[in-house]
């Protein structure tokens, strides 16, 4: 396939400027003056001298805010190869067969997520056969396919970090140990022919959670037997909670094949959880001894959730995954470099740690999608002006424009947290592990969370037009309460973290810093983004220590007790340490701006995140002498200066998203149409026409 590079990609962003209706004002003021317009005492020769000074410096402001915009689309995608990152995925969903289809039953949308999924994979495999395999082994790549998959279908990206991350990820992560043979052909990987899986003969998925066993995983009850005389193993699910719950393990998308974890048992003794390969179904069904269930819709794009048992399934000996946390010696021993169970079950589910970088991923594209339709749609709907007759857009309005400021300040942050969360996993070793761990956990669950009310917000300031689904942005909200959920429950994973963190992290506390003077320049200025940081790194700090104090004071010999008094404060650190380490990735990305305009904007845009964080903890900072009640005082009007001063590049900063022009044309609202434009839906069967780009029709909705 053709990679769209990503200095086309820049180049298209600097060049492509949102249509600007006749008269349109920038967002913050409703209107011009009259004699900004030229008056009726005007002569011609003086009115045209006059258009001809607007017009140059309309196209003055037009260049500068491209130069802008190609800058901020430029820090926006950075990375390891941002042409082969970003800019094929790109490419591919602005295809017709990633288009919204109207009129598909629940069963037909969850049908054509799989064949999507077949058209990610054929443009890895036009690379190489072997791609797919080396593709879920490369952190950037498998990350950015779900900022670009997550907008068009919740389904498929739901169904591709199964595949690539959980399944193809968990065979590579574990295939290479021991490796005598090299690398074969077609996708071999070690010993173990991973061919029908990059080639997408057979999907692949991963069967971990349980009925009774979510998020206490670890407690599974779901058992593989070793059977000395076959050197095989008996796969069971001995109790009905113990069935899997809820992977993609039907018969829609074709003959599948899973990873499942289960403790393995040697001679009666369990050595705890390990995954083992194991086919669940051909052409003619799922196969003996396996049992799926459909289960009931949920909300949200359709998968095929199923629960699934297994009742003795027998699986040869190199069913087993091994590596440096357990292999079975020839005569059946087990060894392992980890000296517990528990770290042996951790090891083994590994891939978790990257799925919560894909789920965040995901939900972060369907962030900075909803804001470049909110933004778009602020533009084009024209409302009532303060003057008889006069029309403006409802972006004039600082109550709508404000709202999706702070929505971009948010997604800005999000987006460069997760630019240094994934380099942070990518370079990660043995001595920083489970530091890169706990904070891949906090990112995602602030970055997905997040994600939810900026979608929230975003389907709201679209009013009815954005209630349906053709404008791309009501199904949101439902498909990242999927992202929330999956890899680790949010509040699970922060609750961990925050234990963690409570004696185990060190806040990094900056130097005293004066907040008194009148010096505007001073280092206790609201204006400075560095000052307001450092507020948040003490706000930090100050709910550590709450939480410390309550652990040591909690009640005697009630642990439950003293964490229940612990739990609170440790969540709000661990709140504060997402928004300053995102604020952190921010600042950066700000410094390495090659464009002293873009710098300014990206800083005063900071600013605004910033200062809205630190509203929450205006009163501790007070306490604490960090603040003086004048700036506390003058907060409020910190942040409306901060929202003036971005709010003239609303437009440039949702549109260095950078959006496919080919998706954006298929959705109404993007475009400044209503929804009563959009066409029927078809009578050709949309399942396979949107699976064959060459034969789909070209679908408007």
């Amino acid at each position: 396939m053709t990679v769209t590079t990503s200095e086309a990609l820049r180049t298209e962003a600097s060049r492509r400027l949102p249509p600007l209706p006749s008269g349109r004002p920038v967002p913050g003021t409703p209107s011009a003056p009259d004699d900004a317009r030229g008056g009726a005492g005007d002569d011609a020769r003086g009115g045209a001298q006059d258009t001809g000074a607007v017009a140059g410096a309309t196209h003055a402001t037009a260049d500068a805010e491209a130069a802008v915009r190609a800058e901020l689309t430029r820090l926006l995608f950075a990375g390891p190869d941002p042409d082969r990152t970003h800019g094929a995925w790109r490419e591919l969903v602005a295809g017709p067969a990633f288009a919204h289809r109207p009129g598909l039953s629940p069963a037909e949308r969850a049908a054509l997520s799989y064949d999507r999924l077949r058209l990610l994979n054929d443009a890895l495999t036009a690379e190489d056969a072997a791609a797919p395999v080396a593709f879920a082994a490369d952190p950037h790549r498998l990350a950015a396919l779900h900022e670009w998959i997550g907008p068009v279908d919740g389904g498929l990206t739901t169904l591709a970090s199964i595949h690539y991350n959980l399944f193809l990820g968990s065979l590579v992560d574990h295939d290479h140990e021991g490796d005598d043979e090299g690398e074969h052909e077609d996708g071999a990987a070690g010993t173990r022919d991973l061919s029908p899986f990059a080639a997408m003969r057979r999907v692949g998925t991963f069967l971990c959670t349980e009925l009774e066993h979510g998020n206490d995983v670890a407690a599974m009850e779901t058992v593989a037997v070793l059977d000395r005389a076959s050197g095989g193993f008996d796969l069971h699910t001995p109790t009905p909670g113990a069935a899997k719950f809820m992977p993609n393990t039907s018969l829609t998308g074709g003959p599948k094949t899973a990873v499942v974890a289960a403790r393995l048992l040697i001679d009666g003794e369990d050595q705890g959880v390990f995954l083992f390969l194991t086919p669940l179904s051909d052409e003619r069904g799922h196969l003996p001894g396996v049992t799926v269930r459909r289960l009931p819709e949920r909300t949200g794009t359709p998968v095929d959730h199923c629960l699934t048992s297994f009742d003795h399934v027998r699986l040869p000996r190199e069913a087993l995954l091994q590596g440096e946390h357990g292999r079975l010696a020839p005569d059946s021993t087990l060894t392992s470099t980890l000296g517990n169970r528990r770290k042996r079950f951790l090891r083994s589910i590994g891939r978790v740690t990257m799925g919560k970088l894909c789920m965040s991923a995901g939900t972060l594209g369907m962030a900075r999608a909803a804001l470049t339709l909110a933004v778009r749609h602020a533009h084009s709907r024209r409302i009532a002006g303060p003057r008889a007759g006069e029309r403006i857009p409802v972006a004039a309005h600082r109550s709508h424009h404000g709202r999706l400021l702070d929505a971009l300040a948010t997604a800005y942050a999000m987006t460069f947290l997760h630019r240094a969360v994934v380099d942070r996993f990518a370079a990660r070793g043995e001595g920083d592990r489970e530091e890169v761990e706990r904070l891949t956990a906090v990112a995602k669950g602030w970055i997905t969370w997040q994600a939810r009310d900026i979608a929230i917000e975003c389907r709201e300031r679209c009013g009815a037009q954005g209630l349906f689904p053709a404008n791309g942005i009501s199904d949101l909200p439902a498909s990242i309460e999927g992202g929330i959920t999956a890899e680790g429950d949010n509040l699970v994973i922060w609750v961990k973290a925050a234990s963690e963190m409570v004696f185990g992290h060190q806040v990094p506390l900056p130097p005293t810093r004066t907040t008194s003077g009148d010096d505007p320049g001073s280092p206790g200025d609201l204006d400075d983004p560095a000052f307001l940081r450092d507020l948040l790194l003490h706000a930090e700090s100050i709910w550590q220590n709450r939480a410390r104090t309550a652990l040591r004071e909690g009640p005697s010999g009630d642990p439950m007790g003293r964490w229940n008094a612990t739990s609170s404060p440790a969540l709000e650190m661990v709140e504060a340490h997402a928004c300053r380490t995102a604020a952190d990735a921010f600042l950066a990305a700000a410094d390495r701006a090659a464009d002293p305009a873009a710098r300014s904007v990206l800083r005063a845009l900071c600013r605004l995140f910033l200062l809205r964080r630190l509203r929450a903890h205006t009163g501790d900072l007070l306490a604490e002498g960090l603040l003086t009640p004048d700036q506390v005082r003058s907060l409020p009007h910190a942040v409306d200066a901060a929202t003036a001063e971005s709010a003239p590049h609303l437009a440039t900063l949702a549109d260095a998203f950078a959006l496919p022009p080919g998706l954006l044309s298929t959705i109404p609202l993007a475009n400044g149409e209503s929804i009563t434009g959009t066409p029927e839906p078809t009578t050709a069967d949309p399942v396979r026409a949107a699976a064959d780009p060459v034969r789909a029709p070209v679908d408007q909705g």
